[in-house]
């Protein structure tokens, strides 16, 4: 008698809510190596607030025709399941689980390495609310589209999606091993929309560390907000009693752009000229008029022909919580670099912008619309993909990702 993928997968799924607590005789780390594992459980998802690691591996999926409410959960159980084992540095399931005459069910790329800090993140759409599983009354209203924003030039064949995985790790193969995993995992319930690998995170969230650079050669996130910075979270990353959805308290919203550079243009242009676009010192990373990296930028400063030391149209001072009514969003971008661009022959490199945040409407969305109409940096980057999803809190052992969306 046949059996369907789907029917499979859905059977291993329900039975995998006991795998988390197997056996430690079937991790591919050293008891040694604990100190590389991010919890997975906790009051938020880690991958947010989380300390960057060094690589990325970002992934949409299309939840497929003919999924039933049940087999949507039951791909969420799955996942967290599989998503608790991975970041503690075991396998997809138990070595003891294997069957000679079946294939792997783990793909062991990442057998006999560490866990290497991975985090997976899981976050839903808006497309996901729609009327194919009866979710469109927990949709919430933060989680609106991104509108059409000044400069876009967007590919829907790279943006939105109805469910995200963010896997990030020290080691690019762990990343990849994770969302690699959890699509086959998926195979008849989730089909992959698109997928993104970054590498050199571009943002710190750690205070008095070195602030990362990106592509373009400049510190990037200087000011981003600090995950020891509680109150900063509170106030702009993590939603709280003001959502009108009880499921997303404690969750936040993701915003992603695929952000790509005209590195050719930039590399051309004199040092001076980048310095005023950004509105910092290339190599020091201070602000312009100002001696060191974290020194307050001078808004206020004028030389000696009455212009601001700080050009009116520098990308410190438009994205400045200051110039924007204190609004604040945590990033978390990559580079990524995918080859060459084959009808300009220039280097296909940018960045992977990630924001967390409380509401997307009211901070990406206004901050980005400013960018997008007066930044000078528009000169040398596009916009390429645009999407947004609602991340919802942690889960505790036997819980798993999103279940608020169906109580």
């Amino acid at each position: 008698m046949s059996v369907s993928r789907r029917a499979f997968l859905g059977g291993a799924g329900a039975a995998g809510a006991g795998l988390v607590a197997a056996s430690c005789s079937s991790s591919r780390k050293s008891p040694a190596a604990a100190d590389d594992v991010v919890a997975f459980h906790g009051a938020n998802q880690a991958g947010i607030a989380t300390p960057p690691q060094d690589r990325l591996a970002f992934a949409a999926f299309d939840v497929m025709p003919g999924t039933t409410r049940a087999e949507l959960a039951t791909l969420l159980r799955t996942w967290t399941d599989a998503a608790a084992r991975m970041t503690a540095g075991l396998p997809v399931v138990p070595d003891d689980a294997a069957r000679p005459e079946a294939p792997p069910q783990d793909t062991g790329e990442a057998a006999g390495l560490p866990a290497a800090h991975l985090t997976i993140t899981i976050g839903f759409g808006p497309s996901l609310f729609d009327d194919r599983f009866g979710l469109a009354h927990k949709l919430p209203a933060a989680l609106a589209r991104i509108p059409a924003l000044p400069g876009d030039d967007l590919d829907p064949a790279i943006s939105d999606g109805d469910i995200c995985v963010q896997a990030c790790a020290d080691d690019p193969q762990v990343a990849f091993h994770a969302v690699r995993n959890l699509r086959r995992l998926a195979f008849g319930t989730a089909a992959l929309r698109w997928f993104q690998l970054g590498f050199s995170k571009t943002s710190s969230t750690l205070t008095g560390t070195a602030t990362p650079r990106n592509l373009l050669g400049f510190k990037d996130g200087t000011n981003n907000i600090t995950s020891d910075d509680h109150a900063g979270l509170a106030a702009h990353v993590w939603v709280g009693a003001e959502t009108d959805q009880a499921w997303m308290k404690g969750g936040s919203y993701a915003v992603t752009r695929r952000i790509a550079m005209r590195l050719e243009a930039w590399d051309r242009d004199n040092l001076a000229d980048q310095e005023n676009v950004i509105g910092r010192h290339k190599i020091s990373g201070a602000p312009l008029g100002a001696a060191a990296e974290h020194d307050a930028v001078p808004l206020t400063a004028k030389n000696a022909d009455g212009t601001a030391v700080v050009p009116m149209d520098a990308h410190i001072r438009l994205a400045a919580p200051s110039e924007n009514a204190g609004l604040r969003i945590l990033r978390r971008g990559y580079s990524f670099t995918d080859g060459t661009d084959p009808d300009t022959g220039e280097l296909d490199a940018g960045l992977f912008f990630i924001a967390y945040q409380q509401d997307p409407r009211k901070q990406f969305v206004a901050l980005q619309r400013k960018l997008g109409a007066h930044d000078a940096l528009n000169e040398y980057i596009q916009h390429r993909s645009s999407a947004v999803f609602a991340v919802p809190p942690g889960t505790q052992p036997g819980g798993f990702v999103g279940e608020g969306l169906f109580a």
